[in-house]
């Protein structure tokens, strides 16, 4: 480590720290403490859940990890250590909890903050190291106790922790709330991509075009009116344990609206004769008749190679009569709100049951139908427009990934001393560490005796 502020020092945190103390023997079994399984600590923030279940103390002594308001709980277990599950115990019931059996438990000694400890031990950089230092069997290894101990900190004056602290929080508040904003990116682009869809089918979007050019009548035309076949269903032979000439996409090749073929969305085969009408070829458009109502008539139009892939009967296909739409055209309305509402609205499907439509519900399906021109020009703009929400989005993306190296540059600063001033008048770090250690060991021992039957309650 580097050369520390003056009045600092550094120290093992078994100077620092109590590990793994247990409630007072003569605490009231009767009263209610706070229960802390895994779960109730969230990874992303390090808090502990607002709503602990209770329970009496007697029912949780023996079996479960002790502690207590202000000290600081570390999983030991992988994966939830390097996932981040440290926290401050904050706001327990009668200020006691017990909780799962892979918390280490860091009670300070009344040198150090809570929640600068915690901020230590929550570093990405220091969970990356203590998991080098993990032991056990495959999914069950954890971090010793010993790592902790021997863990040296860079311990500032009580004062400096303090204020040290406290603009930590401030600034984890500004970029808590940039990264929440951020993270809406994705719901955010699904909204800004079906507004400029419901522009495009409506005729806003090209407004403009239809004044300098020769005009354009816009029909409303039943989806069957456009395609030359379909739609039909497709078919889900038995698979083969490994892979084959014989090749399927798998429903998820067009859940999200464009096709992805890659070894998770594919699907081999058993040797099977295969109906012509199976094989996919280019400009085929792929629309799912079955799935949740979300995804349900999701759309994508086949770009892979011809006669190299059958679809399942989850999927139906068509094929679009190039004389009267373009098949991106039609393609892209599917994929609106619009097609979606409708499709939604004649699902069939018992409750629990996956829902479903038809042929018929997709032929009957109202097309805007304007001029192949402008047909052309609206899938123009609209790939214009999502080019360019793509590319906002992908800014969004890598500022949010900023946020989070951000913050860490932010922790090492604070750790090397460099993040608030130093007052010459707190008292140094040493000096506090000498006086606590020869209260301590002025202090009388506590007694271990067995607790007699009044206390036993």
């Amino acid at each position: 480590m580097s050369e520390l502020p003056k009045g600092w020092v550094e120290e093992h945190l078994s100077d620092l720290c109590e590990f793994n103390p247990k409630h007072p023997a003569d605490a009231d079994r009767t009263a209610h403490v706070s229960f802390v399984p895994m779960p109730a600590v969230d990874d992303k923030t390090g808090t502990l859940s607002a709503e602990l279940e209770r329970r009496p103390l007697s029912d949780v002594w023996k079996g479960y990890t002790h502690f207590a308001e202000g000290d600081v709980i570390f999983a030991k277990i992988t994966p939830c250590m390097e996932n981040g599950k440290i926290a401050v115990a904050e706001g327990l019931a009668n200020a006691m909890a017990c909780g799962s059996t892979e918390f280490h438990v860091l009670r300070g000694t009344g040198c150090i903050e809570p929640r600068y400890l915690w901020r230590y031990l929550r570093q990405s950089a220091f969970r990356r190291d203590a998991e080098k230092s993990m032991t056990g069997a495959v999914g069950q290894r954890r971090v010793p106790r010993a790592y902790l101990e021997e863990t040296r900190l860079p311990l500032p004056p009580l004062a400096e922790q303090k204020r040290i602290v406290a603009k930590l929080d401030a600034l984890s508040a500004r970029s808590a709330r940039a990264r929440k904003e951020l993270e809406r990116i994705d719901a955010l682009v699904a909204r800004y991509k079906q507004a400029v869809l419901s522009k495009a089918f409506s005729g806003e979007l090209t407004k403009d075009w239809r004044l300098h050019s020769q005009g354009s009548e816009w029909k409303q035309l039943r989806l069957a009116e456009l395609i030359t076949d379909g739609p039909s269903n497709g078919w889900s032979p038995k698979p083969a344990n490994t892979p084959t000439n014989l090749k399927s996409l798998k429903l998820s090749a067009t859940t999200s609206g464009e096709l992805r073929i890659q070894e998770d969305t594919i699907k081999y085969l058993q040797p099977a004769e295969i109906n012509a009408r199976y094989w996919l070829r280019r400009n085929d458009i792929l629309i799912q008749r079955a799935n949740s109502l979300e995804y349900l008539g999701t759309s994508a139009v086949y770009t892979g190679p011809e006669m190299e892939f059958i679809y399942p009967d989850l999927m139906m296909r068509i094929r679009v009569d190039g004389t009267k739409a373009s098949t991106q055209f039609l393609w892209r309305f599917l994929n609106s709100q619009q097609a979606k509402q409708y499709f939604q609205s004649h699902a069939t499907g018992t409750a629990g049951n996956m829902p479903k439509i038809n042929g018929s519900v997709v032929k009957g399906l109202e097309v805007p139908a304007p001029s192949l021109p402008e047909q052309r020009e609206i899938v123009r703009r609209i790939e214009s427009a999502f080019d360019k929400i793509d590319r906002l989005a992908e800014e969004a993306k890598r500022a949010l990934a900023l946020v989070g190296r951000l913050d860490e540059a932010v922790l090492a600063k604070a750790f090397r001393g460099e993040l608030v001033p130093q007052d010459p008048n707190d008292e140094p770090a040493s000096v506090l560490l000498e006086r606590i250690r020869a209260e301590r060991a002025a202090a009388p021992k506590p007694k271990r005796g067995r607790r007699t039957a009044a206390q036993a309650g």
